[in-house]
């Protein structure tokens, strides 16, 4: 379980998270959507322990994430936005060394590391350095070794980011199969029909604060919108789509001819 009660985290006079409630139950795939800079990464990055909120509390597992970081990291998966690799070790090399962390050793830790490569089609590749693997190979590394200890809290920032059709759609068969065990599952992203394919319950938040929470179509209902993407328009004050297509295509229009059309 994810649990957060008034957490709040201040950079300096920028208020990144304010005030925010927050509950994902083990079996529920939660949906974390924001506009850029609505606190989601900063939220995130506060429940796996990666920095201190300013003030409230934040518990994953049952265990405070300030009080006891080291079990909540024990028992959670962590797919950042924007990973970073040591470029210099294989695949293979990298992902036994996030095995050995977790206590995976010997035989289990290549058996599992091999399962999970061939279950993202990139087994022939274990044996090649990272600088060498696409974004989308790299990504794939990345989920692997969040999933390597069968965790019991997943935290999804962004996890499709550059991989092809194939594997979004064992990722996301896999975190359907992940929640149905009693798994917890926290999925940040920006493309809201992901999000409202496989995500049980929705949270937006804007400009630190929870602004609207439920289930797709009940967020739709109360917005009196068509769907999840009007709905998230609406709430976070985007401007309608087709007005700003309108003044880009204008912009594109009036620019200046070169001299020789005047002519």
């Amino acid at each position: 379980m994810i649990e957060t009660r008034g957490l709040t985290r201040h950079f300096g006079a920028t208020k990144a998270v304010e005030d925010l409630d927050l509950r994902v139950e083990p079996g529920e795939i939660l949906g974390l959507l924001g506009p850029n800079g609505a606190g989601k990464t900063t939220t995130v990055k506060i429940l796996t322990c990666m920095i201190k909120p300013t003030n409230g509390s934040a518990s994953v597992a049952g265990f405070d994430v300030e009080q006891s970081p080291l079990e909540v990291k024990r028992r959670l998966g962590y797919v950042p936005e924007a990973g970073a690799l040591y470029e210099t070790l294989t695949a293979g090399e990298y992902l036994t060394m996030v095995a050995n962390l977790r206590g995976i050793e010997g035989r289990r830790a290549d058996r599992k590391i091999n399962q999970l490569l061939e279950l993202f089609e990139v087994l022939d590749a274990r044996d090649r350095r990272l600088a060498g693997h696409s974004k989308g190979m790299r990504q794939k590394i990345l989920i692997s070794a969040a999933l390597l200890d069968n965790p019991e809290v997943l935290f999804l920032d962004e996890p499709l980011n550059g991989i092809d059709a194939n594997a979004a759609l064992v990722v996301k068969q896999l975190l359907r199969e992940l929640a149905s065990q009693g798994r917890t599952i926290l999925f940040c992203s920006h493309i809201l029909e992901v999000v409202e394919r496989i995500c049980t319950r929705i949270v937006i938040v804007d400009k630190g604060r929870k602004i609207a929470e439920g289930a797709p179509e009940r967020i739709a209902a109360e917005t009196g919108t068509g769907g999840l993407e009007e709905a998230f328009a609406r709430l976070t004050g985007v401007r309608d789509a087709g007005e700003v297509t309108r003044d880009l295509l204008k912009a594109l229009g009036d620019r200046e001819r070169p001299a020789d059309e005047h002519a």
